[in-house]
């Protein structure tokens, strides 16, 4: 039943245009892992070909793009936005309505400009004519399912990690000169120059009084430092810098205690686009998820 209603919905004007399939996954990690994902998306050209349509175009440029509100600007999305405004698009196909959108504001100016123009739309069920009064209401239920479906889930997440932050065990990434053993729990790294260099830092503070003479010091003498890098695992060396050895000396970690939340993250306007930015970090009478660590400190 749902094929017939399908095949009446296609009509010869919309098969002499060009059939538009959407591809799109959140992070560059699902992009490498979630194969079958792609394949089950890829399977949609397919699809449109079997209804029909012998030009299909397959727009993957968002591959590894979030759709969220607040997210870098889609030029895949953007490009189907386009090509549907220049009356060259019969259907837009996507296996799921969330990977078209997952905000209220792309939803809508993707289902204004298919009306518009007469251009179907397709998920992994059916095909939606927007002049068809139930289709509008059945694609907006989706729509908004979709987004609130991301709400829930980031809400979900935020809630996992400041419960385990209450604990004490939320570590995104430990201070240089701790891991974590097989049980999961904080220990001194077995490099002993990694614990080595580190003390090295309070040791001359404490001669030094001084985070600006303490700095000068390493790089007087050229003392390398291990450092967490921007990206990746693997621990690196170099002299260190002014700011490096601030944030060592003022890690309470290092001091015996967890904290959790000290740099703040507040989302700006900036020029049209929503930013996360971190802000100040707090005081330490400020700092939330303050504990005593089970293991005592180390420097």
């Amino acid at each position: 039943m749902t094929e017939l209603l399908n095949n009446l919905k296609i009509k010869p004007e919309h098969l002499a245009r060009k059939a538009i399939v959407y591809l799109r996954q959140s992070s560059d990690k699902q992009v490498r892992e979630n194969k079958e994902s792609q394949r089950l998306q890829y399977d949609v050209a397919e699809r449109m070909r079997g209804l029909g349509w012998g030009e299909v175009e397959i727009i993957g440029s968002d591959l590894g793009s979030s759709a969220a509100i607040g997210s870098a600007r889609r030029e895949g999305f953007e490009r189907v936005l386009s090509s549907v405004a220049l009356g060259e698009v019969g259907i837009v196909a996507s296996r799921e309505v969330s990977r078209l959108s997952r905000t209220d504001k792309d939803w809508r100016r993707l289902l204004e400009v298919c009306q518009i123009f007469g251009t179907l739309l397709a998920d992994e069920q059916q095909i939606y004519d927007l002049n068809y009064l139930d289709d509008q209401l059945v694609l907006g239920i989706k729509g908004t399912l979709s987004v609130i479906e991301l709400k829930v889930l980031r809400q979900r997440l935020q809630e996992g990690q400041e419960s385990k932050a209450r604990r004490g065990e939320l570590f995104k990434r430990l201070p240089v000169g701790y891991v974590l053993d097989t049980m999961g729990k904080v220990v001194l790294h077995p490099d002993r120059r990694i614990c080595e260099a580190i003390q090295l830092v309070f040791v001359k503070f404490h001669e030094l009084w001084s985070v600006r003479q303490t700095f000068q010091w390493f790089r007087d003498h050229d003392v390398e430092l291990p450092a967490n890098p921007v990206r990746g695992t693997q621990l690196i060396w170099k002299i260190p810098s002014q700011s490096l050895i601030r944030d060592i000396l003022c890690n309470p970690f290092y001091a015996g205690a967890y904290v959790w939340g000290r740099r703040p993250v507040k989302t700006l306007l900036v020029e049209g686009r929503l930013e996360k930015r971190q802000g100040a970090t707090h005081r330490p009478d400020e700092w939330p998820g303050l504990y005593p660590r089970s293991s005592p400190g180390v420097y």
